[in-house]
């Protein structure tokens, strides 16, 4: 007979249950309760890509934990989210690197972009509800600008050049959420401090430069110039989440001094701006943050060639969010590795789990990791729980079990974006394409069980014996079915 599912206590997806969502907030420093400003709605900004060079994986992380927030919010508590991801498609770096390149800057800035874009589709990563780019909202910029000045939040430098500064001593909250004193702050370095009142006061507008393209530059009353990279995104947040919003997400590297900086802008136009701060950790390489500055960065499209899509957002996806993930050889080959045990499962318990999704159903166990601030590790434990238990039905011949553990991995690896049945990483409902050492890999299995049957089928067990110890002792298994043998990666031992 099969387990009682009311009985486990487990929930349907959507369903609010009566656990609160709990999420670490940056400017309180502590985790709280996620409550939202208009539910069921609940806006989201993540600062998006700088577009002046390809994407590395540390980039795919930002998306990726942005995603499996949203998945949780939407599948997991019913919330219609409405998440905006902006592209800073012009700074100084994008015209340097252009430049260098013999390119048009805007060129090689949507250039770039396409391959961002290309990394999120490639990864899994949900389109977001709009990718606005920077370029494309000058006039909500100057606006803000102009605010500010009459506010006496800002000022022009005053020497002809077209910049225009916040002055940090104006608002008193500057530091807030950083938690820092304005005494101690370094002075900002996104300006010349030629015409500056204060070395922290840091630039909402540059004035265009000697050598600069005559298009890289709008006109406005203080000169022709561009924006500050901080007042790009205060603009685009209001103008497609309101003056008030629930979510901003980004990298810990974010915190200061853009999102302060930010923060500081918005708040002293009188806007409510971010009610919560959501911020994740870096992907390191030998302690040091992945960056193209440092020249450490493992490009998506390198890392790509050797690795499966589905195996790389397991490997970023799998450690909480404020937790840094250090890679190293072999890191990829330990996700693939637990990629193909719960591809390997759900093969098994597809020939006995229907077509019916059975209520998308979630134990209560994963919930409660992932309300207590998305906690994805805890959850994969779960996970890879639920895909013991339901390997364990299937050698026991107890399908109703099997099945409902199919379900279970189901609806829980499709919340953390990781399903293998997903129309993102397969065609036909199966498990997608493997990388080049996984077909390697069932090659030789499959020559192995040729090897095997032609020893049976000449009666000489002992060979046909010892096919399978070889393949038991390099972690395979091998089921022998009406329909020929049929091979799995073995499940770890408990402990091991």
């Amino acid at each position: 007979m099969g387990t009682d599912r009311r009985r486990r206590g487990d929930v349907g997806a959507g369903n609010l249950g009566t656990v609160t969502l709990r999420l670490f907030d940056t400017a309180a420093g502590a985790v709280r309760d996620f409550v939202p400003l208009d539910p069921p709605k609940v806006g989201v900004y993540l600062c998006g890509a700088t577009v002046q060079s390809p994407p590395h994986i540390g980039h795919m992380r930002s998306a990726i934990t942005m995603d499996v927030l949203q998945r949780w919010l939407e599948a997991g508590h019913g919330y219609d989210v409405t998440m905006i991801r902006n592209v800073t498609d012009i700074d100084d770096k994008t015209l340097a690197k252009s430049a260098e390149a013999g390119w048009r800057w805007w060129a090689w800035a949507y250039r770039h972009e396409q391959l961002f874009n290309n990394g999120y589709a490639t990864l899994g990563v949900k389109e977001p509800t709009y990718s606005p780019r920077a370029t494309g909202h000058i006039p909500e910029m100057v606006e803000l600008l102009d605010a500010l000045v009459a506010a006496g939040h800002a000022y022009p430098a005053g020497d002809g050049s077209g910049d225009v500064y916040f002055d940090v001593r104006s608002f008193p909250g500057y530091g807030d959420l950083t938690h820092q004193r304005l005494d101690d702050m370094a002075p900002a370095e996104d300006a010349d401090p030629r015409g500056k009142r204060d070395p922290r006061d840091f630039a909402l507008w540059k004035g265009a430069k000697p050598g600069e393209p005559d298009d890289a530059s709008w006109h406005t009353s203080y000169g022709r110039g561009r924006p500050g990279w901080h007042l790009e995104c205060s603009a685009m947040i209001r103008r497609y989440l309101g003056e008030t919003f629930d979510i901003h997400g980004g990298g810990i590297d974010l915190r200061f001094p853009h999102h302060e900086n930010e923060q500081a802008q918005s708040r002293a136009a009188g806007w409510g701006f971010a009610r919560h701060w959501f911020h994740h950790s870096w992907v390191t390489i030998g302690g040091e943050k992945m960056s193209k500055s440092l020249g450490n960065s493992l490009l998506v499209s390198n890392v790509l060639q050797t690795t499966r899509p589905l195996a790389l957002r397991y490997y970023l996806g799998a450690v909480h969010y404020r937790s840094m993930i250090e890679y190293h050889e072999g890191s990829l080959v330990e996700a693939e590795t637990a990629v193909a045990r719960i591809e390997t499962f759900l093969r098994r318990a597809g020939r006995v789990a229907g077509s019916a999704d059975a209520g998308a159903v979630m134990p209560h166990t994963f919930r409660a990791a992932m309300d207590d601030d998305l906690n994805v590790s805890a959850a994969l434990a779960v996970v890879h729980d639920r895909v013991r238990d339901g390997n364990t039905a299937i050698d026991t011949r107890a399908d109703d079990d099997a099945a409902a553990a199919f379900h279970d991995v189901r609806a829980m690896t499709g919340v953390l974006g990781v399903d293998p049945f997903d129309d993102t990483w397969s065609a036909g409902g199966g498990p997608g394409p493997s990388n080049p050492a996984a077909a390697t890999l069932d090659r030789l299995v499959g020559a192995e069980l040729e090897a095997r049957a032609a020893a049976r089928a000449r009666k000489d067990f002992t060979a046909a014996d010892a096919v399978r110890d070889r393949l038991h002792a390099a972690g395979i298994e091998v089921e022998d079915t009406p329909d020929g043998a049929r091979w799995a990666l073995a499940d770890p031992i408990e402990g091991g």
